[in-house]
């Protein structure tokens, strides 16, 4: 999906920079010891699972509401032919029936986009 590849890579640059300089940050401090060098990292990477769980379930919540959409329009076309429906005739409304659940999810997307966006700009400030 080229949408979920333009959010990673956003995410990716930005995130994942703040978490490379934050870690770097961690070895720096002379004093520390090794064990709170690791603890530092660890906290410096906790953004970054976070940002990555965010776009993942959000992702994963769009494509389960899709394959809801396109299961109820299997189940139609199965109640149809079992109602004695002519097989073309089935085919026709459920192509009609996918290609409306894809078109109302189309529209899903900026709004998800935003929210995503949202999510990722507060994370790691």
């Amino acid at each position: 999906m080229i949408f979920a590849g333009k959010i990673k890579q956003k995410m990716s640059r930005n995130i994942q920079g703040l978490m490379f300089r934050c870690s770097a940050n961690c070895c720096e401090d002379n004093q520390a010891s090794m064990q709170q060098v690791h603890q530092c990292i660890e906290r410096c990477h906790a953004p970054l699972a976070q940002a990555q769980a965010l776009v993942t379930s959000e992702l994963e919540r769009f494509q389960d509401r899709l394959a809801r959409c396109t299961m109820h329009c299997n189940d139609k076309a199965k109640d149809s032919m079992d109602a004695g429906s002519k097989e073309l005739q089935v085919k026709r409304q459920l192509d009609s029936c996918v290609a409306k659940c894809v078109d109302d999810h189309m529209h899903l997307i900026p709004t998800m986009t935003k929210k995503i966006k949202e999510s990722l700009s507060s994370i790691g400030k």
